[in-house]
């Protein structure tokens, strides 16, 4: 007799108990991380994409520099964790998702046009400071041959080669038809064209790294259009080096840096340097092995209870 009074108060407390969760709302699902580079630039594009992907909201003052700090709604029950950028290709598995630069994600066997949920564009009105540009002394912002380098650079040859060349490590900042189509041995016939500098004006460019292949395909539009342009590369092997040397005169254009980075050069060093044209974006992407399209990784996540 006891042990049935027992068994009941004990159904009951457990139903009281059922009942009380139910009132009170299921507990919150663990949050799905995104992994995002810790440093301050590319923080801030990743901030800036997950924006674009409708998982959060940010605080329009920030403008294109975001911190944590300025993330203002988690519209989907996601936590933002800071990782070290070249690392965040080995651990996405850990992730729900990551955003990776094509620099890391590329060599990974990662392709941003058929693996990433979301890929990092120009906007509408180009005023993203993560185009990488070509760059003059402002003196010479207006001077015709560096005028026609960039129409050079900006030309469909030039965004092929970019596209074939790169593996969409890197994507035309300009206009361009993405419905080509490129014969046998395209990337092969840029890498080895000849040009010579004789009876051309020289103009010095400089660059840094070694993915600088694409403007010999600039060389040939400009040999094409009989545009009496020799364009000699000059290589850097420190990024605080080419706007240096535009400033005092040792080249002519430089092209190697996104304009946030020259905007705070120019202002640290009292550089008077002015941008003349877009050339290319190396974008960061959103990369899940948990999620096939950004809605499965909405649904994964679910939306964030207020």
């Amino acid at each position: 007799m006891r042990k049935n009074i027992f068994k009941a108060a004990l159904t009951t407390l457990l139903l009281v108990g059922t009942l009380a969760l139910g009132a009170c709302g299921k507990k919150a699902a663990d949050p799905i991380k995104i992994g995002v580079p810790d440093d301050g630039t590319n923080q801030s594009r990743a901030i800036k994409l997950l924006e674009s992907a409708g998982l959060i909201e940010v605080d329009p003052a920030a403008g294109y520099t975001p911190e944590l700090k300025d993330v203002t709604k988690y519209i989907y029950n996601i936590e933002i964790v800071p990782t070290t950028a070249n690392t965040l290709t080995s651990t996405l598995g850990d992730f729900g998702a990551s955003t990776i630069n094509g620099t890391y994600a590329i060599p990974y066997g990662l392709i941003p046009s058929k693996d990433a949920l979301i890929i990092e564009k120009q906007d509408e009105k180009g005023d993203n400071p993560y185009i990488n540009i070509i760059v003059a002394r402002s003196e010479d912002a207006d001077n015709e041959t560096y005028k026609t380098i960039v129409k050079a650079f900006q030309t469909q040859l030039v965004a092929e080669f970019l596209l074939e060349a790169y593996s969409e490590a890197y994507f035309p900042a300009f206009a361009y038809d993405a419905n080509y189509t490129v014969e046998d041995g395209f990337v092969d016939s840029i890498l080895n064209y000849k040009s010579s500098s004789e009876g051309k004006t020289v103009v010095k460019v400089g660059v840094c790294g070694s993915s600088n292949d694409h403007w010999l395909a600039v060389q040939k539009v400009l040999d094409d259009e009989n545009a009496g342009i020799y364009i000699e590369l000059v290589t850097f092997d420190a990024y605080n080096l080419p706007n240096e040397a535009l400033n005092n005169g040792d080249i002519d254009l430089n092209s190697f840096q996104h304009k946030a980075y020259l905007n705070n050069d120019a202002q640290a060093n009292g550089y008077d340097l002015k941008v003349i044209g877009d050339t290319l974006i190396a974008p960061l992407s959103l990369y899940s092995k948990k999620a096939a399209t950004l809605d499965e990784l909405k649904e994964l996540a679910g939306l964030k209870e207020k």
